[in-house]
């Protein structure tokens, strides 16, 4: 298991940058942990511990309106950290931690990385490069909400979830994928209400540009689907 977690934090952005030195050195603060599809990491309130990856499955992380309306803030998939930043702020989780799926995670703990950055400053500026990434990829998400038509989220949503393609398939062929969450839950995440993503689903089916069955979805052409959005 030990080679299996170095292969997975030497991709991860947050610790792509460091070296084998390093990297065996974190190890030393690394266990795992298993997780049953709807149970809870943490709930919001919670003092972090550390840092956590998601070998397989997928975490909701998700906050609570005052009249208690969840908003899902993210959801976490194989190979993707989350937990950094509140464990450097040293507050307690804004958000609860689910699991969509039988999942396992590597739990990274605050003292290992706090013992490393006080020892070697290489070790701090490249795990600042690596937040400073996903910092990046949130400001993204606040662009996309922002500028964006809810047509144009739904779809850029969808683009994302497709197979990678050759140029022929993407113009011509058809391209199926599974939802990686229900429908309420992607609603969520792309600041909708569940009644207009089915209106938009709805929208693009009339179009001819997807066929939705459950939570499998079959575009049949994506370039069509890109420039439906433009």
């Amino acid at each position: 298991m030990s080679n299996n977690i170095e292969q997975i934090i030497t991709h991860l952005p947050l610790f792509q940058m460091l070296d084998p030195e390093q990297r065996a050195q974190l190890l030393l603060g690394i266990h795992s942990c298993h997780l049953k599809k709807g149970e809870f990491l943490f709930n919001a309130g919670e003092p972090p511990s550390g840092l956590y990856i998601v070998v397989f499955g997928q975490i909701k992380l998700a906050v609570q309106s005052v009249q208690g309306e969840e908003k899902v803030v993210e959801i976490i998939g194989p190979q993707q950290s989350f937990g950094e930043a509140v464990m450097f702020l040293d507050r307690p989780y804004p958000v609860t931690a689910e699991a969509l799926a039988d999942s396992l995670l590597l739990h990274v703990a605050r003292d290992q990385i706090n013992t490393m950055l006080a020892q070697d400053v290489s070790f701090a500026r490249k795990m600042l490069a690596g937040m400073s990434m996903r910092l990046h990829s949130l400001i993204q998400d606040v662009e996309s909400y922002s500028l964006r038509s809810s047509t144009q989220r739904v779809i850029g949503y969808l683009l994302q979830q497709c197979p990678a393609t050759d140029g022929s398939s993407e113009t011509f062929g058809q391209v199926e994928f599974i939802l990686p969450a229900s429908k309420q839950v992607i609603a969520s995440r792309l600041n909708l209400s569940p009644e207009t993503l089915s209106r938009i689903f709805a929208e693009l089916s009339r179009a001819g540009l997807i066929n939705v069955d459950g939570r499998t979805v079959k575009v049949s052409a994506v370039t069509q689907l890109r420039e439906y959005g433009l």
